[in-house]
């Protein structure tokens, strides 16, 4: 059931309506529902996309997927939400969502909802509608003039939780003399660029976000 929540439908009724955005900015990276994942979304030449960024659970595959080429990539930057686009005269961008679980991609939109919550919600063929609200742990993300994430990464890595730090963090440069250096610090990716803490990225440089045909 995690791999469903990457997607964001669950498909259920009944989530509650939350005082309108204020500053709606979907961008950033957001927790799922369940706490099993986030969700790095940015905007990629013109669309919103989404990809996953961090799973609680190392190691997840695209089991499901209908394309036999790609059931053994990893869940890990794999895109979940496709080339949405925002709807005129209202803060919410309308689009496609990858399900995980059956492997299918439904219509779904996405609507900020206050600064730091996400609502999610998709439909299969029209009907069947529901969807879940995803929580914020990264800043938005600005555009870059080439559409790609910010030319400076986002200065939070709350993206991950603590536990999930770098073995680089747990260990002191040595020194000559013996005394015991800072350990190096962990900045956040710079676009296109990953590192231990952020394995993901720039998630507009992703091959199949970068290679979408609009």
């Amino acid at each position: 059931m995690r791999l469903a929540l990457y997607s964001g439908i669950i498909l259920t009724v009944g989530y509650t309506c939350l005082t309108p955005a204020l500053a709606a900015d979907p961008t950033g990276d957001w927790r799922v529902a369940d706490g099993v994942a986030n969700i790095r979304v940015a905007q990629c030449n013109g669309s919103m996309w989404g990809a996953v960024s961090w799973e609680k659970q190392p190691g997840g595959r695209d089991e499901n997927n209908p394309d036999v080429a790609k059931r053994n990539r990893p869940t890990l930057g794999m895109p979940t939400l496709i080339d949405m686009k925002k709807k005129p005269g209202v803060d919410q961008w309308e689009g496609q969502v990858y399900n995980a679980q059956d492997g299918q991609i439904y219509s779904a939109t996405i609507t900020p909802v206050g600064a730091d919550q996400l609502e999610i919600k998709g439909c299969v063929l029209g009907f069947l509608c529901g969807g879940e609200t995803w929580t914020r742990v990264g800043p938005p993300i600005p555009s870059s003039p080439a559409n790609a994430m910010a030319k400076g990464a986002p200065k939070s890595t709350s993206a991950a939780p603590k536990a999930q730090g770098t073995a680089a963090q747990g260990t002191a440069a040595q020194g000559t003399t013996g005394a015991t250096a800072p350990a190096p610090k962990t900045a956040a990716a710079k676009p296109g660029q990953k590192n231990a803490a952020d394995p993901v990225g720039d998630i507009c440089l992703l091959p199949e976000i970068a290679g979408f045909a609009h």
